[in-house]
């Protein structure tokens, strides 16, 4: 993980009945940052980060997928564990 290289404060604005934050254009630029953070509830408090990029479509994640060249040999074992019959 990562270390926090520097740290400042930062006020909460109005914004209609919420409350926002203004992030120096500087950081949003090196961080790629337009229009959409992703908001991540932690233990030690909130994580601000860009999102990764658009979404992959379901042929691109296949795609990815195989590349990845993935052993999936003990999949019928996992798959059929008798999990699936248990009353949770």
């Amino acid at each position: 993980m990562s270390t926090i290289s520097s740290a400042r404060d930062i006020k909460l604005v109005a914004v209609g009945n919420s409350r926002g934050v203004r992030l120096p254009r500087e950081l949003l630029r090196k961080y790629g940052i337009s229009d959409v953070l992703v908001l991540e509830e932690r233990s030690e408090g909130i994580l601000l980060r860009g999102t990764s990029g658009a979404k992959l479509t379901l042929d691109q994640t296949f795609a990815e997928m195989a590349q990845a060249k993935e052993d999936w040999s003990d999949w019928d074992g996992a798959a059929n564990d008798g999990l699936g019959t248990l009353k949770w």
